[in-house]
């Protein structure tokens, strides 16, 4: 019976080992666009509700725009830190819509606590981060 056991051991163990894991990593054509979005760049709505910038590539063409991902990450007052939209900050939320060929960026209360945002008075700067899709 030890005998049979071992075997069988030693069978599962030689099964087992000759298993082979592959990796496989495509390289992907990801693009980083750096924007800049001066103070008096933003427009505020009618209402005075929303404060909006439109940043303008053309590299978010069709195709990028129908089938890749596009993040985008702001600096506030052109600091060392980049923060993803959407988020909320001291009750002002930010986000952002894409469209082709432009990124649009607005800052909103987020409790209407107090309903007009805050105008930033320094320049901000925008990472855009074009993802490719490998369909």
């Amino acid at each position: 019976m030890k005998k049979l056991t071992l075997i069988l051991i030693c069978i599962a163990s030689l099964g087992l080992a000759s298993c082979k894991k592959d990796t496989i990593v495509q390289s992907a054509n990801n693009l980083t666009i750096i924007k800049y979005i001066e103070a008096n760049q933003w427009q505020s709505s009618a209402d005075g509700f929303t404060l909006s910038a439109s940043l303008s590539d053309n590299r978010i063409d069709d195709r990028t725009f129908e089938d890749d991902g596009i993040l985008v990450y702001i600096s506030r007052n052109d600091g060392n830190f980049y923060e993803q939209l959407p988020f909320v900050y001291d009750v002002q939320s930010y986000s952002y819509t894409v469209s082709k060929g432009r990124i649009d960026i607005d800052i909103q209360s987020s409790d209407f606590q107090s309903a007009i945002p805050d105008k930033p008075t320094t320049r901000t700067r925008v990472k855009i981060v074009l993802i490719e899709s490998s369909q």
